[in-house]
This record gives structure tokens, sequence and C-alpha cells, in this order.
């Protein structure tokens, strides 16, 4: 079965579940109830491709192209466009915005053609702003990530990765400040957060990745410490915080950083 013929069962498929006889579940969808299920299959596929995991990234992928077909299909009835526009629009966009590769553009690093990518969006656009393409209601790790690096690439940002630690030591330094004086602490954790997403843009971190891989770790290890308490025959919520430390430290022991 080729390709072509595979992709174009699957909009067949997603066409007859919106159908008069289709599935009730699918028939009742509507652009923004399938918005989490889009969001959650997005952030499945970041999981896989930080574990490597080859098996569940091909089954996430599916499971990311399915949401993109779902909402072809409903647009398509509203009649906005199809998936044939949808796929027109990207190739279109790909060979306009790679002239280096297509026309008789010469680019010879990554860095020129980020610069170029820029030029060319603004010129699309008709504006001349720095931060246009950037959604603001992205994950917020995520857009301060995207400010920060288009900002980079105009020339604004820290010639060095330890001038932002010493950023970071200034920024802690006012909210300690703040803190004791019963000021606008929020303002200030969210310029801590701002600065550490700063510094992990620099080392080539993805803050987003790097947290929830942290609030995993977490998750895994305090369900450790509750498992480990129940077998022993103890009540995990009258421990003391001393013996909740102690649990913690078993965890971080069996439970590497990561898994």
């Amino acid at each position: 079965m080729s390709e072509c013929f595979k992709f174009k069962k699957l909009t067949e498929i997603i066409s007859i579940l919106r159908g008069p006889t289709g599935c009730p579940w699918d028939k009742e969808q509507t652009y923004k109830s399938l918005t989490p299920h889009l969001i959650e299959e997005s952030y499945e596929v970041l999981e896989a491709v930080n574990r490597q995991n080859f098996n569940h990234l091909k089954e996430e992928l599916g499971d990311l192209l399915l949401q993109i077909v779902f909402y072809a299909q409903m647009a398509s009835e509203d009649g906005k466009f199809n998936i044939d526009d949808v796929i027109d629009g990207i190739i279109e966009k790909l060979i306009r915005r790679h002239p280096h590769i297509f026309a008789d553009k010469i680019l010879l690093t990554s860095k020129d053609v980020l610069k170029n990518w820029d030029k060319i969006k603004k010129k699309e656009k008709e504006k001349s702003v720095c931060f246009m393409g950037v959604q603001s209601n992205l994950p917020a790790l995520m857009y301060a990530s995207k400010l920060q690096s288009k900002a980079s690439r105009v020339g604004f940002d820290w010639q060095k990765t330890e001038d932002v630690f010493e950023k970071l030591d200034e920024e802690v330094e006012e909210f300690k400040e703040k803190y004791r004086e019963e000021g606008n602490i929020e303002e200030e954790i969210g310029d801590i957060l701002f600065t550490i997403v700063n510094i992990a843009r620099c080392l080539k971190v993805d803050s987003e990745i790097a947290l929830r891989r942290a609030a995993n770790k977490f998750s895994k290890r305090f369900e450790f410490m509750e498992k480990v308490a129940e077998k022993r025959g103890l009540d995990f919520e009258d421990l003391s915080l001393a013996e909740k430390d102690k649990l913690w430290e078993e965890a971080k022991k069996l439970i590497a950083d990561g898994e």
C-alpha cells in the first residue's frame, strides 16, 4: 500500500467517523473540545523523544497526526479548508522560506538560515516586530524561551553564560528583599523563573522538558515513599518529617535522575 493511499485512507476513516452514521463521540467534537487532546498528544510526542523510545514515538506521532487530520476534517465540513489545502500551504511555505535550497540564495550557517527565515516571515506579514510569530498562549516556560531566542537573533543577548548566573543572583536577592518587605513576590518569582529559562536556553537545555522530567522524577520518588511505608505497615501521613526524609533518601538511591 503506497504512502499516498494510506494517508487518503486515514482521511476517509475520519470522514466516516464524523459522518451521519459515524461515532457519536467523534461527531460531537468541536475545535475547542479537541484542544486538550492536541496538547496532550504533543507532550506525549515530546516525552517519547526525550526518552528516545522510538516505538512509543511512532505511536505518538500517529496520535498527533490524527489530531491534525481531525481538525482539517472539521474545517472541511465548515467549508473553510481541507487537508489538501493544509499540505499545499506548508509545501509552499517551506520552498519560500528556503531560498538557499530552492533558489539562488547563499546561506552557509544555521544562524544565517534563522536570520533569513525571520526576514522572510516579517516580509510575509508586512511587519517588523521581533516577537512576531511567538504565541502568547504557549506554556509559560516555552513562551519565555522563544522570546529570549528571538531577542538573541537580533543581538540582544548575554555575551557569556556566566553573566546570566550573576543576573540570577541579583534576582534572588531582589526576591528576598521583597519577601522581607512583604512586597510583590509574584513578580520577583517570575523574574527568577525567566532568568532560569534564559540560563537553560544559553546551555541549550529545553526548560519545559527539564521541568517536566524533574516533576516526573519527584512523582515517582514520592510514590515509592508511599508504597514503602505501606509495605512496612506505616501510615505515611502520620510519619514525622525526619522519617519521611529518610524514605526520600531511599527513593533517591533507587530511582535515578531521568527514570
